[in-house]
């Protein structure tokens, strides 16, 4: 596991691990602005209660609470720091998700919360493990493993193309080419495959990848061209959609954020 830490980090108590198709992550929230990120979303309470609310007119207030992919929602603690869990939608089979909801926010809502409170204090215990898979995550997260989905190798590896963030922009177009496909037919599969469209899967995975960089003092605006950005205003833009904040209150507040990454590489990023 490529560990990005150092005492100031550890001493804060704010961590995130990122693996392609989970993410554990304990700091701040940000000032409570809506925010919609690509991947379903369990929030916990380290203390005290949280506050929901989401665009089809949910409010909860507890010390544990759910969002599906692609919902906006307005998330706010009443500590100072919180926990959040992210698993992404294309990794397990469809009706997964929403059957973890159910029993997440069920009568044993308070023993998950307690199980990923108890999974966030084991958490700095990993820095020196090689990896950890998506079944060990969910285990120590939820109890036991969550179901893997079976994608299409052709969606496979467009997948790792878009998740590979160097060199030219991955487009669907070159996809389909390289999947011996027309581009609508490429299109039609990969929705079908994965559930979500290739461009909304692109632009997720592309903010997504923004979080193995937040606790470095980076140029903003060169980040955003590494990892397939337009321009900075689109940055912006998309980044605020995704997290409800912009890069640079990201960056802000993450400064004393110990982050491990497994399973994937990361490009080297270019400092000021």
């Amino acid at each position: 596991m490529d560990a990005t830490v150092h005492a100031k980090h550890q001493d804060s108590g704010h961590r995130m691990l990122i693996t392609p198709e989970r993410v554990f992550y304990a700091g701040l929230l940000g000032r409570p602005r809506e925010r919609c990120p690509g991947a379903f979303y369990v929030y916990v309470a380290i203390r005290d209660g949280l506050h929901l609310s989401t665009s089809d007119g949910r409010q909860f207030h507890g010390e544990l609470a759910v969002t599906m992919p692609n919902l906006r929602h307005t998330i706010t603690s009443e500590y100072r720091s919180a926990i959040a869990v992210v698993i992404e939608p294309e990794s397990v089979p469809d009706g997964t998700l929403e059957a973890v909801a159910r029993r997440l926010q069920g009568p044993d809502s308070g023993l998950f919360a307690s199980r990923i409170r108890a999974a966030y204090a084991t958490l700095a215990e990993m820095q020196h493990r090689d990896a950890i898979s998506n079944a060990e995550f969910d285990t120590m997260c939820f109890g036991d493993a969550l179901p893997q989905r079976v994608l299409d190798p052709r969606v496979v590896r467009a997948i790792t193309r878009i998740g590979q963030f160097s060199g030219e922009p991955v487009t669907a177009a070159g996809c389909a080419t390289e999947a011996g496909l027309s581009p609508s037919r490429f299109l039609h599969l990969f929705k079908e495959e994965t559930g979500i469209s290739f461009r909304s899967f692109r632009a997720w995975k592309r903010a997504r990848h923004l979080l193995h960089f937040a606790n470095q003092d980076i140029n903003l605006a060169h980040l955003a061209q590494d990892i397939g950005y337009p321009d900075s205003t689109h940055f912006s833009h998309s980044i605020r959609r995704f997290y409800g904040l912009k890069p640079r209150a990201i960056f802000s507040g993450s400064r004393d954020l110990a982050i491990y990454r497994t399973g994937q590489a990361v490009n080297e990023p270019v400092l000021t």
